[in-house]
């Protein structure tokens, strides 16, 4: 059994809430990273690298233990160069969704576990497709006053009142959609003999 201390690299409580389902003992801290493109030509390798130097970052500072980081890119059907971020503002968010309306969203979540004193480090790319139903501008404008999904990727939160905005999620692990492939993670996990459950 592996008893090394686990580490969150996430402000994100969305992801908190995931890691809090597998009853483990973890700490999080933030990783202080530019999340800016570089030229990524696909949401897979903005995420993947995203979610690399999440993890990279505080496991180089926290080396004996074992690091976890995840990162979220969405983007909208023939356009995987073209990244749907977090709104920040109610105005960009109600754009956001008007873009999204009647169309499919796919996101590419990112997962990097690393633990430098082994040596050890997996990183993946799962994905997740969401079609949005046809949204008129007051349903959209009540949803965000309500929601305040600002700094959430596309405009919504799947686990609350989004769901009311599709018309289908299509995926293997629903988890990919809010921010974290919780079924590679436990996967990972057991490879390192973390006891999950």
């Amino acid at each position: 059994m592996n008893t090394s201390e686990i580490i969150l690299a996430s402000s994100s409580q969305t992801r908190k809430d995931l890691m809090n389902r597998l009853r483990l003992d973890y700490r999080c801290v933030v990783p202080d990273i530019d999340e800016s493109p570089r030229g990524e030509s696909h949401a897979d390798d903005l995420a993947k690298r995203l979610a690399f130097e999440k993890a990279h970052v505080i496991a180089s500072q926290n080396p004996e233990a074992i690091v976890i980081g995840s990162d979220q890119v969405a983007w909208r059907e023939g356009a995987p160069d073209i990244f749907i971020g977090k709104p920040l503002s109610t105005e960009k968010a109600i754009k956001q969704l008007q873009a999204n309306s009647d169309k499919i969203v796919y996101f590419s979540t990112a997962l990097s576990v690393q633990q430098h004193s082994t040596g050890f480090e997996r990183s993946l790319v799962e994905h997740y497709k969401v079609k949005f139903r046809k949204l008129g501008r007051p349903e959209i404008q009540r949803y965000v006053e309500v929601e305040q999904p600002l700094m959430c990727a596309g405009s919504f939160k799947c686990e609350s009142l989004g769901i009311s905005l599709f018309e289908q999620m299509i995926g293997q692990d629903q988890t990919t959609l809010m921010g974290m492939p919780m079924i590679q993670l436990c996967h990972i996990l057991r490879e390192l003999k973390v006891l999950v459950p």
